[in-house]
């Protein structure tokens, strides 16, 4: 799905579409599958759980897994659209992935992106919340 770009990214082809989410998410075994083939190290310690770190066009953002959410496929917050060239979804486009240390870096510099800010998949569920 993804193959290597450069020494900070990989490089990959998704369907984007938009959801009435808060968050970037994709199929949650394709999710753990990569987490762990990309960002898991040898100690083992890693959640595979974690959110991955993708760019689309110039917009960096976390991605987590979701069960209802199609193979191949990146369902984007609407508003996260908004300034892209993706003007009738579903669209096949180019979508990096920041290898390990990247996303590291981005995290880092982010706070870790914090939900309030970019939401977090629970943020969903009844009762969430509250």
């Amino acid at each position: 799905m993804f193959e290597v770009f450069s020494r900070s990214y990989y490089l990959g082809r998704l369907y984007v579409t938009p959801t009435d989410g808060n968050c970037a998410r994709m199929h949650s075994e394709q999710h753990e599958r990569i987490n762990e083939e990309v960002y898991a190290t040898d100690d083992g310690l890693e959640r595979l759980d974690a959110p991955l770190v993708m760019k689309l066009e110039s917009r960096h953002f976390p991605v987590h897994g979701a069960a209802d959410v199609p193979s191949n496929t990146l369902a984007l917050p609407e508003p996260m659209l908004e300034g892209t060239d993706i003007r009738n979804p579903p669209s096949l486009r180019e979508v990096f992935l920041a290898r390990r240390e990247q996303a590291r870096q981005l995290l880092e510099l982010t706070g870790g992106w914090q939900t309030e800010r970019f939401g977090s998949p629970d943020d969903d569920l009844p009762g969430a919340g509250t």
